[in-house]
């Protein structure tokens, strides 16, 4: 269950387009994250897909244009229309783009469109070329002009063989779009949060590097919370393999000093700076600009320290503004609470997150964490045992209160 979309009520349209099949996907995912779903299909897009494949996704009624001349035909767009958090129209084609942007409401559809109070969210879907064209440029300025959303469409391959754009976007990109426009209003509104995640490499020649177990998860968690929260989001991080939340500013630093000049520039536009990335203590001294051979012998290689990202900040040289708020992390395998307090205490932290990475339930690579949060004012807080996602929704809260009182 995702936070922001539980009990969401979301009414999502569909229109007549191969691409429906999505639609069910993306119903699916909705209600998996604890949206309660109403589908109104148009009679194109009964073509292509039934109702009851809806249905048996969100668990509710699917509107067709029929339930539009029945007994509550007075009332049903209005209800819809009124009564939801958000209207989601994926795929939209050309055809409804144009109806919408002219103010047409000849079936449930588009009446329901014409009635919504909430957000509208439009995701189209048309062949290469028709996207493209001045018409629909035309509509689609229209409805952005009244405050209509578009997200897409993609580039790839069509139904007609073609490549080019014009393609719906998959489902989950389309849920990160719905997410964004759900957190508008949050509690880190109009607020810039810069947050950094990965394990850095450094460097020993063009094919080796030191590095360490750090996956990512929680800082990628903390970027999507942050979102969710209504805050502009610049993401700074080392390769993951993870795929970053839709909407935040990606920025890759694949060492600590890359890390340190993406933060120093980050850092000035930023309200509240998170440091969960595990940034490498040490890299090699001399790298070598050729692969070290093994029949050369073991190789002598020696190390130095990499930049003090914190430290530079919380140094007394640092003589550029810091940001409202600055929240560090600690994974530590001993003396966790006493090596958390000292970096605290050293680096000038608001908030630091301590957990013991020697737990097999929590820390590096698994999805779940246990973490502890000592505040600069001396107070402390336990967060059970739980996944990185609600750790993150219970730091991103915390670094909105931190923002409120600074």
């Amino acid at each position: 269950m995702i936070t922001i979309l539980n009990e969401k009520k979301i009414v999502l349209g569909v229109c007549g387009s191969i691409a429906a099949y999505k639609a069910a996907d993306l119903a699916s995912k909705l209600t998996q994250a604890g949206a309660v779903v109403d589908v109104i299909l148009t009679p194109a897009a009964e073509k292509f897909i039934s109702p009851l494949t809806f249905q048996s996704v969100t668990g509710r009624k699917a509107f067709t244009e029929e339930d539009l001349w029945g007994g509550q035909a007075h009332i049903l767009h209005v209800d819809l229309g009124h009564n939801s958090d958000m209207m989601v129209i994926a795929p939209c084609t050309a055809n409804t783009i144009a109806k919408m942007a002219h103010g047409m409401a000849d079936n449930l559809l588009t009446i329901t469109a014409l009635a919504a109070q909430s957000p509208i969210l439009i995701a189209p879907a048309m062949d290469v070329g028709m996207f493209n064209q001045t018409v629909t440029q035309e509509n689609v300025h229209i409805l952005s002009d009244h405050g209509a959303i578009f997200a897409g469409p993609g580039e790839g391959r069509m139904a007609s063989g073609l490549v080019g754009k014009g393609r719906m976007l998959e489902p989950s990109e389309l849920l990160g779009h719905i997410r964004i426009l759900l957190g508008k209003k949050g509690i880190l509104a109009g607020r810039h949060i810069t947050i950094t995640a990965g394990g850095t490499q450094e460097p020993i020649d063009p094919v080796r590097y030191i590095s360490n177990r750090s996956s990512g998860k929680q800082g990628y968690a903390l970027a999507q919370a942050a979102i969710d929260a209504g805050a502009e989001v610049t993401l700074i991080t080392s390769p993951t393999g993870l795929t970053p939340p839709i909407g935040v500013t990606l920025v890759q630093a694949g060492t600590a000093q890359e890390m340190l000049q993406a933060v120093l520039t980050a850092y000035q536009h930023t309200d509240a700076l998170l440091m969960a990335a595990a940034v490498a203590d040490f890299q090699v001294k001399k790298f070598s600009k050729d692969k070290i051979k093994k029949r050369d012998g073991i190789p002598q290689v020696q190390f130095e320290s990499t930049p003090d990202i914190l430290g530079i900040l919380a140094s007394e040289n640092f003589t550029h503004s810091r940001p409202k708020v600055i929240i560090g992390f600690a994974a530590e395998s001993r003396d966790l609470l006493g090596n958390a307090a000292e970096k605290l205490k050293t680096k000038k932290l608001d908030m630091i997150a301590a957990n013991d990475i020697s737990a097999t339930d929590a820390g590096f690579s698994v999805d779940t964490n246990r973490v502890t949060l000592l505040y600069a004012d001396g107070k402390s807080e336990v967060l059970p045992l739980q996944s990185k996602v609600e750790v993150s929704e219970a730091i991103i809260a915390r670094t909105a209160t931190l923002l409120e009182n600074n």
